[in-house]
């Protein structure tokens, strides 16, 4: 099997168990991982909670994740890649038989103690069925049909997360889709064409009553609509916490807004108001540096890679994770609606933890 194209050629076996030797990509996130941790403490100061060291936890029993999956080979995951489609179409369907429900919408399995989000997991694995779909079809070359097989593939995905619903999750998956067809070579004007599709999907959405949950429609409606501040509360109150910060921050522990409680549930998607409120600018931007050289450690690993699989795995993360920091600083600073996606390896959470360091160690065993 050979595919060529540019200097990266695909050829032969599809590579072997990697180490653990990217040792910027795994400083760079764990750095990151310490800006979280930090701001999560500071709610537990002013709270009384316990978010930093459950979070601590979380990353401890995320660390033999990472080393597993750095020791599956390429070819292991493309083999079992059938088996992986119909477990994770098996977990979503499981959330509407044992999932849920909060806040209008199922999402999630209580398991003891823990919470599992099976839509977090679903990213993940269409990363990795997804790439290995097109190295199993790389000799047959860049067709219309393969372009319709591959959005299939991940058709079945979107639509059982849009029904919990959680459309920024939908979302996800599709810019996943996205990065890795470009990766595998599908030229842009098909592409093109396909977003001029969704976009018109899209809009036949938001015009076709109960397709678009009130929820969902307020959020949007307030920022298409400045008079609009329905859904806005939470918003609101995280623009103005990062304003307070200014370019100094109040200090580290001292966030009045933050010990007020003025943004419910700050742990998960406006942790970054936090940063913001203590830190101000500067750690913010300290931040954004972080992000800035994990994503260039990952977008390396496909560049370096000679193998499509590389390519396209590092693509789909990239993209995945890419999109969730830029989407939640998007709202954070209310320039996009609220959206519900957390900031990797930042927010609270067990699965959201666990979904990006599997994405790292993955990233690892890529040759």
């Amino acid at each position: 099997m050979t595919w060529a194209r540019g200097r990266s050629t695909f050829s032969g076996p599809i590579g072997h168990a990697g180490r653990i030797a990217n040792w910027p990509l795994l400083i760079a996130a764990g750095l990151i991982f310490v800006f979280g941790l930090a701001a999560l403490y500071s709610i537990d100061y002013s709270r009384g909670t316990t978010f930093a060291p459950r979070q601590a936890v979380f990353a401890a029993i995320g660390l033999p994740l990472v080393l597993v999956a750095s020791r599956i080979s390429p070819a292991r995951w493309c083999s079992i890649a059938p088996w992986l489609y119909v477990f994770n179409l098996l977990q979503l369907v499981s959330v509407f038989v044992i999932g849920r429900k909060t806040n209008e919408a199922t999402r999630w399995i209580d398991i003891g103690p823990l919470q599992y989000q099976p839509s977090e997991v679903t990213k993940v694995l269409v990363i990795l069925t997804l790439s290995a779909f097109f190295v199993r079809n790389a000799e047959k070359g860049m067709t219309t049909g393969l372009f319709v097989r591959s959005l299939l593939h991940v058709a079945p995905f979107v639509g059982l997360v849009l029904l919990q619903p959680h459309l920024a999750g939908a979302v996800s998956i599709l810019v996943v889709w996205f990065a890795i067809t470009l990766a595998a070579g599908m030229p842009w004007r098909t592409l093109l064409v396909a977003v001029v599709i969704a976009g018109g999907l899209g809009a036949a959405a938001w015009y076709t009553p109960g397709v678009i949950k009130p929820y969902m429609r307020d959020r949007i409606e307030s920022k298409l609509n400045p008079d609009s501040q329905a859904g806005a509360y939470q918003q609101t109150q995280a623009v103005i916490a990062i304003g307070v910060g200014g370019v100094n921050g109040t200090g580290y522990l001292r966030g009045e807004r933050k010990a007020a409680r003025f943004i419910p549930e700050q742990q998960n998607d406006f942790i970054f108001t936090v940063i913001g409120e203590e830190g101000g600018f500067v750690a913010g931007s300290l931040m954004l540096c972080a992000f800035g050289w994990f994503f260039f450690r990952v977008w390396d690993v496909g560049h370096t890679s000679a193998m499509l699989y590389g390519r396209c795995v590092s693509n789909g993360v990239l993209a995945v994770l890419g999109f969730h920091v830029f989407v939640n600083l998007g709202m954070n600073l209310g320039i996009l609606p609220v959206a519900g996606l957390w900031l990797p390896f930042v927010s609270y959470g067990g699965t959201a933890l666990w979904m990006a360091m599997a994405c790292v160690g993955i990233l690892l065993g890529v040759e």
